[in-house]
């Protein structure tokens, strides 16, 4: 880290370190950034409110957008799965969305390492919607869903579900922490009573823009890099699970991972600059940015989502289709990757009348057979595996 660059940061200080490097079977002596506290007033400019309001509108619109389907809720489980791969491939774990959709009917033993980190994302992510109906974004919080996401891993270490016990650094680890990008505050105290200020800046009652404070939050929370895996991903979940305690939002649909990934240089820059210059509006409006833009991504997904429905449904009642089949082609959107046996206990009905609509869905070219995967028959539906995958669809 460029000590020279920091040093004269006006919203933070070096705090001297030493220790061990264990892999380099060295010692060392060297300084990590001690964020200060996050202001309640935040100066910016009038073209950086202007994206602001504009984002607002966007999470707004797209809020709205969610009543057109029949079931939001159906939504949600693509989408999560859409931005557990994309957050997971920012730091370096990469696995195909159809690979991690279809990890539900593969034993876990047999499941690759990538595909398990992602799926952690998503059981986090489920269990972090279920705790801020009871709770506020809080320690207690997210040292849980850390603990989910860094579970039978090689993140999963003596102090997970903990505040780190040790120091970490971002950088080459064989290049040792002298060379290291960014050193977060050494553990103990100044990252518990990081910690603590956060949680309170982050739940205080002030005049903050609930995006401004989503931005911000997220850069505090990795500048203090609290725990010893699972930061990035678990500091982008975060954003979104604020975005729905405060209400802006009722259904986790809004992926931003997805703009950070091809943008990752930028995106760590942009949160080391920060730290270096005290200026909060370059990332605040990089910020927006992403917001505007994932936001009428989600809506243009849904928008072709229930443009595809149409299509399956209006096949099928020309061929005067009744019963299960209908019930099946109404839940593709959440289910794009399924089983007989799934279809069977989704719509409360036996075997045989799911195999039925099944077959014929494949009939029409709506779902297609995984064959020769390693495992019993599961089919996929493609028109809406690509409009989920889809990179650049607005």
């Amino acid at each position: 880290m460029d000590l020279k660059r920091f040093e004269a940061s006006p919203i933070g200080t070096l705090a001297p370190i030493n220790g061990y490097d264990t892999l380099l079977k060295r010692e060392y002596r060297h300084a990590a950034f001690v964020p200060a506290k996050l202001p309640h007033e935040v100066p910016l400019g009038q073209g950086t409110y202007k994206k602001l309001a504009e984002a607002e509108r966007a999470v707004g619109r797209l809020d709205a957008a969610a009543d057109r389907l029949p079931n939001p809720n159906l939504l949600v489980r693509p989408t999560l799965y859409r931005e557990a791969v994309s957050t997971s491939a920012l730091e370096g774990t990469y696995a195909p969305l159809l690979e991690v959709l279809e990890a539900d009917y593969v034993d876990e033993r047999r499941q690759s390492q990538e595909v398990r980190e992602v799926l952690n994302y998503v059981r986090a992510a489920g269990r972090g919607l279920e705790l801020i109906e009871q709770k506020p974004i809080c320690l207690t919080v997210i040292a849980e869903l850390q603990k989910i996401l860094v579970r039978g891993t090689r993140g999963d270490l003596a102090d997970s579900g903990w505040l780190r016990t040790g120091q970490v650094y971002i950088g080459e680890r064989s290049r040792g922490i002298e060379a290291a990008r960014f050193v977060p505050p050494p553990a103990g105290d100044p990252l518990a009573e990081g910690m603590s200020d956060w949680e309170k800046w982050l739940n205080a009652e002030d005049d903050v823009p609930l995006l401004v404070k989503a931005a911000l939050g997220h850069y505090q929370f990795e500048t203090l890099h609290p725990f010893s895996d699972g930061n990035g991903r678990l500091g982008r979940l975060i954003i979104v699970l604020q975005l729905i305690a405060e209400g802006a939002l009722r259904y986790p649909i809004l992926n931003l991972s997805p703009y950070f990934e091809p943008r990752k240089d930028t995106y760590k820059d942009l949160l080391l600059g920060t730290s270096a210059t005290g200026n909060f509006e370059p990332w605040v409006a990089f910020f927006a940015d992403a917001v505007i833009a994932q936001a009428a991504d989600a809506e243009a997904r849904i928008t072709r989502l229930l443009s595809l429905r149409q299509e399956m449904l209006g096949a099928l009642r020309a061929e005067k289709a009744r019963g299960v089949v209908l019930d099946i082609v109404e839940d593709l959107i959440g289910y794009p990757v399924i089983t007989v046996s799934q279809a069977a206990k989704l719509h409360s009905v036996t075997f045989p009348p799911a195999n039925n609509a099944i077959e014929r869905l494949v009939r029409l070219g709506f779902l297609v057979e995984m064959t020769g995967r390693g495992y019993g028959r599961v089919f996929a539906c493609p028109d809406v595996m690509a409009t989920v995958e889809d990179p650049h669809l607005t």
